[in-house]
């Protein structure tokens, strides 16, 4: 690691620590050369699969973009970021756990609409309107009906 200083090579790690509940490692290290103190953090690099769009075309997955349409589905909920942000980790965890180099983006709508209905039915039923592209009212209705069957059993 280069000192962020003097860009010298030599650097010593003297502490190291778990942070974000062990999903990273915090490290303090400091420069041979310049004496300088900073810190590091290191994250394993996990490779998620690329998502196949409903016309076919391919693209990288970009959690930011889940993150926000998440967000925008709860907007003005009470729910709260760490709520959402660990939905959005479950799901990032589901989708390197299927294996997969591509997954298609309806696998990916499915696990945010699993995840809404844990957190929010009204975000749920927001996010399923659009997701389904809802017609009229009797699908809002459809689905409303049947959300509540699933959480009276």
């Amino acid at each position: 690691m280069h000192c962020p200083f003097c860009s010298a090579d030599d650097t010593k790690v003297i502490d190291s620590r778990l942070v974000s509940d062990g999903d990273q490692v915090r490290r303090r290290r400091e420069c041979a050369s310049c004496g300088e103190r900073f810190t590091t953090f290191e994250n394993a690099e996990l490779v998620l699969p690329r998502i196949i769009k409903s016309d076919g075309v391919r693209q990288p997955f970009d959690d930011a973009k889940l993150h926000r349409g998440m967000m925008h589905a709860l907007q003005k909920r009470p729910v709260s970021i760490e709520q959402i942000d660990a939905a959005v980790h479950r799901i990032l965890h589901r989708l390197r756990a299927t294996g997969e180099r591509e997954v298609k983006s309806r696998l990916v709508g499915e696990m945010v609409m699993d995840e809404l209905k844990v957190l929010d039915s009204v975000a749920y039923v927001r996010f399923a309107s659009v997701y389904r592209s809802f017609q009229d009212i009797s699908e809002f209705r459809t689905e409303i009906e049947k959300l509540e069957r699933d959480q009276q059993s």
